[in-house]
């Protein structure tokens, strides 16, 4: 009989980061960052396998105690104008061709976005299978947000016209990626070179859960809302 599919889940982490040093692997109530990624795609029914893909060696060795299995990443996929998409492309093409590994979906988690409840993987991975997608990705609705940019030396207002407000009932919502789940087919992935491709799906998600890591404000707030979720750990 034919081996069955793994359901795979690749996590990114390069060492460097300019605006806070060694961010993959800080603490974050009482655990490395990248752990919390870890633990959850390990805690997850439906995940095989838990990848971690990096060219940094504590990360690595940080992720093979959590229990992930790790891909080198060579150097020239790991710069600051490197993209996700070449380093998932690498990790697809050592899993299939290194590990011999047959892949039934991927799930990837970017660990700077560690505010997944305990079943959201899940969930997830069933909304995928239940909307016939070929990718999907989390996000949280939002109803009454009014977006504006900057142009021609002044503003613009870009999701709604701030000459026509309407009441909050009648606005259509719209969807925040918050960068938290993507779940794609790999056969997808390498014809797009994108994550997102085919027919794709949403999983809705609180707003509070689209708090990510990109800057030191930001630590204090996810740290807040992870002791909510799980507590303080130790590592």
């Amino acid at each position: 009989m034919p081996e069955k599919k793994q359901n795979l889940a690749i996590i990114l982490a390069r060492g460097g980061s300019k605006g806070i040093p060694k961010k993959n692997i800080m603490g974050l109530a009482g655990r490395p960052l990248i752990a919390w990624s870890i633990e959850q795609a390990k805690n997850s029914q439906l995940v095989d396998i838990v990848f971690v893909s990096t060219d940094d060696n504590e990360i690595a060795g940080i992720s093979q105690e959590c229990g992930a299995q790790t891909i080198r990443r060579p150097a020239e996929l790991a710069t600051d104008s490197s993209s996700s998409e070449e380093a998932l492309l690498h990790a697809i093409d050592f899993i299939e061709g290194e590990r011999k590994i047959e892949i039934g979906i991927i799930v990837f988690l970017q660990a700077t976005s560690p505010l997944r409840q305990k079943d959201d993987i899940d969930n997830a991975i069933r909304q995928y299978g239940a909307s016939r997608a070929d990718s999907l990705f989390s996000c949280a609705k939002l109803r009454d947000h009014f977006i504006w940019k900057k142009e021609n030396g002044g503003y613009c207002s870009i999701n709604y016209d701030y000459r026509n407000r309407k009441p909050r009932q009648v606005i259509e919502p719209q969807y925040l990626e918050n960068g938290s789940i993507y779940i794609f087919r790999p056969e997808i992935f390498k014809k797009l070179h994108n994550r997102l491709g085919g027919k794709i799906a949403v999983y809705e998600m609180p707003l509070w859960q689209s708090f990510q890591i990109d800057s030191p404000d930001d630590i204090g707030i996810c740290e807040y809302y992870i002791k909510k979720i799980y507590g303080q750990r130790k590592r």
